[in-house]
């Protein structure tokens, strides 16, 4: 065997290892959003029944402009659903009196299937919306579910969590919008009504 063939073999399999040394670099449930920083997509979604009206928005101008928006992807489906689904409920409930929103936006489910969803967790302290088509989804560019999106009160996009968002991340991303809106408290710290940190 030649050692020019091996040293040409070498350098020829050096990308392949550089690209598999980055990769193992990377978190795999990380999964970049074009969307932080932009205004966020507007929608009309209907409120699934008995829970209220339609919610129609373009967030920026709409009549949700000016409150820190929680949008939260979720289907009957989805196990890690099920993980974050009382989190959400509870801040949600602690914020109760301010300017935050939740919303859970149905992707690719069944009302019946997603109403039989909420009673079993035990309800739910925020309306959830109905996609048909998967539209929103689409415009949010969704991956898969769940994900969250945090909305800030002018309307853009500030963050976007694939896989299931948790209470401190709630209350550390809601608080951070809150204060950068000027709406936080003068001491720097926002914490919602109830805080049960």
């Amino acid at each position: 065997m030649s050692w020019k063939r091996v040293a040409i073999a070498l350098l020829a399999l050096l990308p392949v290892f550089a690209l598999l040394a980055f990769g193992m670099t990377r978190d795999p449930r990380v999964i970049p959003s074009p969307l932080p920083g932009r205004e966020a997509p507007a929608f009309t979604l209907a409120v699934m029944p008995e829970q209220g009206e339609a919610v129609r928005d373009s967030i920026a101008t709409g009549e949700l402009r000016g409150n820190v928006v929680v949008l939260n992807f979720w289907a009957s489906w989805c196990l890690a659903c099920r993980d974050e689904h009382d989190d959400l409920s509870r801040v949600a409930r602690e914020f109760e009196g301010q300017p935050v929103r939740f919303f859970g936006v149905v992707y690719d489910d069944s009302p019946d299937a997603a109403r039989r969803w909420i009673e079993a967790m035990g309800g739910q302290a925020y309306p959830s919306l109905l996609d048909p088509g998967s539209r929103t989804a689409i415009d949010y560019g969704l991956y898969g579910v769940p994900e969250t999106f945090f909305i800030a009160p002018d309307g853009r996009v500030a963050r976007k969590i694939t896989g299931p968002v948790t209470a401190p991340v709630l209350r550390e991303e809601i608080g951070r919008l809150l204060l950068a809106a000027g709406t936080g408290s003068e001491s720097g710290s926002v914490a919602p009504a109830g805080d049960a940190r």
